[in-house]
């Protein structure tokens, strides 16, 4: 299992330095040797070399977690952290929340620990902030909201 793979797989054509340019094609050359099983995982796809797509044959994309599983998690946490408060304004505004990802919730809830949250209003308020940390947690919707 190899995290953050994109530091190893950058794209050749965005003008690396030869030597990063000769690490990714040596990487790529020891990937197609292997014959284990290889897990890579990365948030930045797009920046991947093709070659290295070629050589992965399952591509799994996760995207952001849709409504029902969001108020899921959303209540799991309020439990798991002892919050009161929950109502259906909290869940609602979770629940729209368009760039939130199980990762956002972990982080929060390890941010709990040296900065206690009062009631899942604050939750709510922290996950908010961890989606404006992102590119598309910063857009906004087109049309009536």
């Amino acid at each position: 299992m190899l995290d953050e793979v994109d530091s190893f797989l950058s794209d050749r054509r965005n003008g690396l330095p030869s030597w990063e340019v000769s690490f990714v094609n040596e990487m790529l050359s020891q990937m197609e040797q292997f014959r284990g099983v290889f897990v890579a995982s990365t948030n930045l796809m797009d920046g991947l070399d093709q070659a290295a797509l070629r050589r992965f044959d399952l591509k799994l994309r996760f995207g952001y977690l849709k409504p029902d599983r969001a108020r899921q998690l959303l209540a799991s946490y309020v439990e798991l952290l002892g919050l009161s408060g929950l109502s259906t304004q909290v869940i609602d505004a979770v629940a729209c929340m368009t760039a939130l990802t199980p990762g956002d919730f972990a982080a929060v809830a390890r941010r709990h620990r040296f900065s206690p949250l009062r009631h899942a209003g604050d939750l709510a308020a922290a996950l908010r902030e961890e989606c404006l940390m992102k590119e598309d947690g910063r857009r906004r919707a087109i049309g009536f909201v």
